[in-house]
């Protein structure tokens, strides 16, 4: 990204790549200790969201100047914004793809028709043989996990804990396991941890939408501006950049996430196991399974991290 912006503008970025949750963490101690270093961020739901609700955001839509960026005819579904529940817009979701991509299987472990619904990830077989991303905090383990407390209920959350899984913060270290034959399923480490083992040939593949579904997702596709910017200029010129055509194009290429710019394809994301909502759903559907956006996440994904809470020591 940093390579790509500067041949565009003339204009260097610093890029610090780091777990949703450790950057928010950074961005509130410093702004406690009244240092700006961050102007703007990428996230998902929940890292996003404790931003906003901690007032360390600025308002995305006076930072919106480009024609392309402002018409909500450019994207899917209009504007949608991440914090719903009120007025003042601090993050804009540009991302909404069918399912998380979170859950995936050794092949030489284990085979797709042994896992068509989510009661299957307890069989006795699988026992000290899955992992799951923490979903005590935001992420896709969460997502993943708030879905089966949604739709399965909390005795499922019991039954799945009793399987001994291996919960890790660290995604790429639950991926290396499956790629090692450590572990046969994982769930909520995705595309992006697994591409380097996919590409060296190792028996990793993601497993086929169970039965009950999968949330609808924004993914890591969150943009915000943190509240007094060093470089307010730069901060905008970033934000227009992301959210033109262009940068929708580059960003879903090196995520393989579907943005909901409706000038951008989106289709050729189906060979890496990723739908974008904009292809297979309605805006109904979409709303109806979407797992995000304040509302939702009130609801439903903040009751279910307090029960992880309870129930994974």
């Amino acid at each position: 990204m940093d390579a790509a912006f500067k041949a565009k503008f003339g204009v260097d970025i610093e890029l610090v790549t780091a777990p949703g949750p450790q950057n928010a963490s950074r961005i509130a101690s410093e702004q406690k200790a009244g240092v700006q270093y961050f102007d703007a961020l990428i996230v998902g739901t929940g890292t996003a969201l404790s931003l906003a609700h901690g007032g360390m955001l600025e308002s995305i839509e006076p930072n919106m100047v480009l024609a392309e960026v402002k018409d909500p005819k450019n994207w899917w579904g209009g504007h949608i914004w991440e914090d719903n529940l009120k007025t003042k817009r601090f993050l804009y979701s540009f991302i909404a793809e069918v399912g998380t991509g979170g859950l995936w299987y050794n092949s030489t472990l284990a085979k797709p028709e042994e896992l068509r619904s989510l009661d299957d990830f307890l069989n006795p077989k699988w026992k000290g043989r899955i992992g799951l991303s923490d979903p005590r905090v935001p992420g896709s383990g969460q997502s993943l996990w708030s879905l089966c407390w949604e739709l399965k209920g909390e005795d499922f959350l019991r039954k799945l804990v009793q399987q001994n899984l291996f919960v890790s913060r660290d995604l790429r270290q639950i991926a290396d396991a499956l790629a090692k034959s450590k572990l046969a399923l994982t769930m909520g480490a995705g595309h992006s941890q697994y591409e380097p083992f996919i590409n060296s040939g190792l028996p990793v593949k993601q497993l086929p939408t169970p039965k009950e579904g999968l949330p609808a997702s924004n993914g890591y596709g969150i943009v915000g501006i943190v509240k007094n910017p060093p470089h307010p200029n730069g901060a905008k010129l970033f934000l227009n950049w992301l959210l033109s055509r262009e940068g929708q194009e580059f960003y879903g290429k090196v995520m393989k996430s579907s943005t909901r710019r409706l000038d951008v394809d989106t289709k050729w994301l189906a060979e890496f196991g990723t739908q974008a909502a904009k292809d297979t759903l309605t805006l109904d559907e979409y709303n109806r399974l979407r797992n995000h956006l304040e509302d939702k996440y009130t609801k439903v994904r903040l009751p279910a991290a307090e029960f992880a809470e309870q129930i994974l020591k």
